[in-house]
């Protein structure tokens, strides 16, 4: 069980860490790549809602992942 948690913890990790380089800093970033760049009239573009919400998604994950691994050792 813990070797699971173990490597589903590296990989969150490592997938939590490509969703936050990919998020864009104040004028561009690697997500203007993928059309984030395209039609945001002031806001944020669907692409970057879609990513913000996927980052947060990862996190929480890693999260509870993490703390769980703490408890199984």
């Amino acid at each position: 069980m813990a070797y699971v948690l173990a490597v589903l913890d590296t990989v969150l990790g490592a997938g939590l860490l490509v969703l936050i380089f990919l998020h864009s800093g104040k004028d561009a970033g690697l997500s203007s790549a993928f059309g984030g760049g395209m039609g945001s009239f002031g806001g944020t573009s669907v692409v970057q809602k879609n990513l913000d919400r996927l980052t947060v998604v990862f996190a929480i994950l890693f999260f509870v992942v993490t703390i769980t691994l703490g408890f199984a050792l």
